[in-house]
């Protein structure tokens, strides 16, 4: 190892780059252990978090080729996991989207697929790549993934957040990887399992599908984004990814439908689409994903979290919503050439 400035200044020999090499393949090697170690350990033990989502289909003869999700509306906070933050259960709330679940739960009745997580956000955050783990929450050192260094992952919003809301920490200590192995293999796989599962066989049902993941915002959160104008109120953030996620014709449906409506509209400002829209979002293969933001005010009293008169409304609106785009997905969704397309004859 270089220890002077002018040893600084020689060329690195090739007997010392051969050194640090073997040091840096045994410490990936000890990395790598550890994590596989963390990995058998959850498999054999016993399964802590039972039944990580919620589904609920549509009958036969009513069935479209549209998911709705709800990732972050869980509201099961685990014992332990209380027990382990240093904020109280209404400080953990703060990134849960609220009722979002129930705002859609009409979904299977008027022909959608909903699929609602039960876990809270602030324990597994399931609109998130699996591998953005942050390495400062963890104990123990991680095999290197290049989402570690995404800006949300290093912000504490990764797949196991460390923050929630305005930078507030949720722990005192860092976690185990035994711990984060075991939210990922019980909570965040199987509902990413189902998940593709779904949309696959509806897109091969009906040669296109559609998903619509519904989340909540903070009322300030539109305002923050737009300074000019801070007193203007958006309903509503539309995120197709830029336009990568869905086609044009989606985008407008959806857009007109709740202008209609009697709500304000931005696109994809500040919210663009997360992990599940621009993971599901294939136009080009009829595979279309659109994120919808909705302002918490809109239904709930953000400081009391109790929900508010309007709910009920905005509930029908939603419901509506679902209907009017299980009616029309044949004329915003071009199907498949090669998909199987007798459901949608």
């Amino acid at each position: 190892m270089p220890s002077t400035r002018a040893d600084y200044l020689r060329p690195l020999s090739r007997e010392w780059i051969e050194i640090e090499l073997t040091q840096l393949k045994k410490h990936l090697k000890t990395c790598l252990k550890c994590y596989i170690k963390a990995m058998t350990e959850t498999e054999t033990s016993a399964k802590l978090y039972q039944t990580p989502f919620s589904i609920a289909r549509p009958k036969a003869e009513r069935a479209s080729p549209i998911v709705v999700t709800s990732p972050h509306s869980g509201c099961d906070y685990p014992a332990a996991f209380l027990a382990a933050s240093r904020l109280s259960a209404h400080d953990l709330r703060q990134s849960e989207d609220m009722y979002v679940d129930a705002l859609f739960s009409e979904a299977a009745n008027f022909g959608a697929t909903l699929i609602s997580a039960r876990y809270p956000r602030s324990f597994v955050d399931l609109n998130r790549s699996a591998n953005e783990i942050d390495p400062n929450l963890v104990e123990d050192d991680l095999p290197i993934h290049r989402e570690q260094s995404l800006p949300r992952v290093q912000a504490g919003l990764g797949t196991i957040p460390r923050i929630v809301a305005e930078d507030t920490p949720i722990y005192d200590d860092k976690l185990s990887i035994v711990d984060i192995a075991q939210r990922m293999r019980e909570i965040y796989h199987p509902f990413h399992a189902t998940l593709e599962r779904e949309v696959t066989s509806l897109h091969n049902s009906f040669g296109a599908a559609l998903l619509v993941d519904a989340h909540s915002m903070p009322s300030l959160a539109t305002r923050n984004s737009a300074p000019r104008n801070r007193s203007a109120q958006i309903d509503i953030v539309l995120g197709n990814c830029h336009g990568r996620a869905c086609s044009e014709r989606v985008t407008d449906f959806v857009n007109q439908y709740f202008r209609r409506s009697g709500y304000t509209i931005a696109l994809n400002r500040p919210y663009a689409g997360g992990y599940i829209t621009s993971h599901f979002g294939r136009p080009h293969t009829a595979s279309h994903a659109i994120q919808i933001e909705i302002n918490r005010a809109l239904y709930m009293n953000e400081a009391s979290y109790e929900m508010t008169a309007n709910f009920d409304s905005l509930k029908a609106d939603l419901s509506g919503l679902v209907a009017a785009l299980t009616a029309a997905w044949r004329d915003i969704m071009p199907v498949s050439d090669t998909a199987d397309t007798k459901a949608a004859e």
